[in-house]
């Protein structure tokens, strides 16, 4: 049904109505509500346009999907497209008529990152090995979406396995899957033209591995992502978007493609802040998961909902932290020849105007709020000389001088996600995806190698254990106890501001939340930078706002105001 023919449904009734009555003077009929726009409506929108009769689930349901049609080509944002999604629409349409709701998500369209299980859609985490995986059981985050009333629309384009396949020497690019292609960034979705990368990627980049292209281009109400390093904050800077990683269990991890669960978690991705914080507590379990130690770690606030923290004026009164060593102004860690970090002069000017208008809203603005292991001068407690291992360089013997957990969490985590598979799972091991992908690659499947699957399988999960543990203590030493902990105590903030998506690393790396708000534009100029005469559009710059653990209600309270006094986000050009 298209948007026109819900727009005419009302003339239409009035027409047959004054026509069956005759006689008497001609009535001129009330005018038709006005079509019903996809196009940046928000939750709120669609709840009331429901609530009132004026659109139906599978109404709302079938502009979604002509929206993927007209669009869906220019941008790759979908795997698969849920074939069911206007029979689940029709359902919730039957629910809502007999008197029922099952919340404030009911009948809504939302899209899942392909890595989320779903029993009825395939989900291939993005890799030819899985591309006609059935899970046997829905992931617990799933459930929670259709207990809510959700209708899953579709699964989004990932990096392959959430860019746990290839690093150096021939890394992934972001927004690559074997079983899909390229993802395009709506605000700038042409093919970048510069010869040496000429391989199909975007001119503009996504972000991380959870997309957010659909989600930017109203292809579904809000859409949910994962992240271990950055891949929900990353990509909502890179298109747009308000994204929440939440707190390590806050969300359950159970049904979602892991790579360790030491920093893997689910979180909203939406195009306001809202929207975002009403999915988020729909995702959000009432009770701690069985499948699930870490969703013990945080109590979910009354009846799971986040909204009565939407207060505009939230920033009165809240200290904010600027750390400015790193995330500012570039630092040259000890023993280091070349500085880390820092902005360029487009990009301050932007935060600036960030900080100025936190002032502006009566927030408290400690400036410099630096964080400590940042700064740190001897090289054991310097946060930036402790990376995650993550390519062929960081094979074993290689690997003394970053974190091992990424590569160790994926041979335990991904092995044990194999076995929860059962029969229906495509390979048994870590080693076995790793020969079917060299068995097949002349259909593509490891078009950039697979060093990132290779230093994981070289672990040994009983012999390596007490490395891993190891490295995990240092990073909860560096980003939390010497780190985040510190900063936020020491000045006693609500809050650090962080430009763009610097802060994801930090805050995954602790485990805590950070939320993900549009503010700006600025220039799209790579390195090497694009032929003479084109002319790139600007890519989107936002802010973070990070806090301690299970402080997303604070979090989420601070965002919001920041974007209601804001209200920088435009949709994408040309995608009307």
């Amino acid at each position: 049904m298209t948007s026109r023919t819900i727009g005419l449904s009302g003339l239409s009734l009035a027409v047959a109505v004054a026509a069956a009555c005759g006689g008497g003077a001609p009535v001129a009929p009330a005018p038709p509500p006005a079509p019903f726009n996809v196009v940046e409506a928000s939750i709120p929108d669609m709840r009331a346009a429901l609530e009132s009769g004026r659109l139906t689930s599978r109404q709302l349901t079938a502009l979604y999907l002509e929206r993927i049609a007209k669009y869906e080509d220019r941008l790759n944002a979908i795997i698969t497209v849920n074939p069911r999604a206007l029979e689940e629409a029709d359902a919730m349409d039957k629910e809502r008529a007999s008197g029922k709701t099952r919340g404030p998500l009911h009948g809504i369209p939302i899209a899942l990152k392909d890595n989320i299980h779903t029993t009825d859609i395939r989900t291939t985490g993005g890799a030819l090995a899985f591309r006609d995986l059935m899970p046997p059981y829905d992931a617990t985050l799933t459930k929670n979406l259709r207990d809510g009333g959700a209708i899953i629309i579709a699964k989004t384009v990932l990096t392959e396995l959430a860019h746990w396949t290839a690093g150096a020497p021939t890394a992934m690019v972001a927004n690559y899957t074997g079983v899909a292609g390229f993802a395009y960034n709506p605000y700038d979705p042409r093919l970048d033209p510069r010869p040496d990368v000429m391989d199909g990627r975007g001119v503009l980049q996504t972000g991380g591995s959870s997309s957010g292209s659909g989600t930017a281009a109203s292809f579904w109400a809000a859409s949910v992502g994962s992240d271990t390093g950055g891949s929900i904050i990353s990509p909502s800077n890179a298109n747009m978007l308000a994204g929440i990683r939440p707190t390590i269990g806050r969300i359950s991890r159970y049904g979602v493609i892991p790579i360790t669960a030491d920093h893997d978690t689910a979180g909203p991705m939406a195009r306001t802040v809202t929207d975002a914080a009403i999915l988020m507590g729909v995702l959000e379990s009432p009770a701690a998961d069985p499948n699930d130690a870490a969703t013990t770690t945080c109590t979910p606030p009354p009846n799971r909902d986040y909204t009565p923290f939407l207060k505009p004026d939230a920033l009165k009164g809240a200290r904010i932290g600027i750390p400015r060593a790193f995330f500012y102004d570039a630092v040259t860690p000890p023993g280091e020849k070349e500085p880390q970090g820092g902005l360029n002069a487009e990009q301050a000017k932007v935060m600036a105007d960030a900080i100025a208008l936190l002032k502006a809203q009566g927030a408290e603005v400690v400036d410099p709020a630096d964080v400590p292991s940042l700064l740190a001068t001897t090289p054991n407690d310097n946060f930036l000389l402790f990376t995650y291992c993550q390519g062929a360089e960081h094979k074993k013997g290689g690997d003394a001088n970053c974190t091992v957990n990424f590569k160790y969490g994926m041979k335990r985590d991904f092995n044990a996600w194999l076995t929860s598979l059962g029969d229906k799972a495509p390979v048994k091991s870590l080693t076995e995806l790793r020969q079917w992908n060299v068995a097949h690659a002349k259909a593509d499947s490891m078009r950039f190698g697979q060093s990132r699957l290779d230093i994981s399988d070289e672990m040994d999960v009983q012999k390596d254990k007490a490395r891993n543990d190891a490295d995990v203590a240092k990073d909860a030493r560096l980003s939390r106890t010497q780190g985040l902990d510190v900063v936020l105590a020491q000045h006693k903030l609500d809050a650090i501001l962080t430009p763009a998506g610097s802060g994801a690393n930090l805050a995954s790396r602790a485990g805590y939340p950070i939320v993900a708000v549009p503010f700006g534009m600025v220039p799209n100029a790579p390195t090497p930078p694009l032929p003479e005469g084109f002319n790139a559009n600007p890519a989107p710059f936002g802010v973070t706002f990070t806090g301690a653990s299970c402080s997303e209600p604070r979090l989420i309270a601070l965002a919001y105001a920041f974007e209601q006094a804001s209200k920088k986000r435009v949709p994408p050009p040309n995608l009307p």
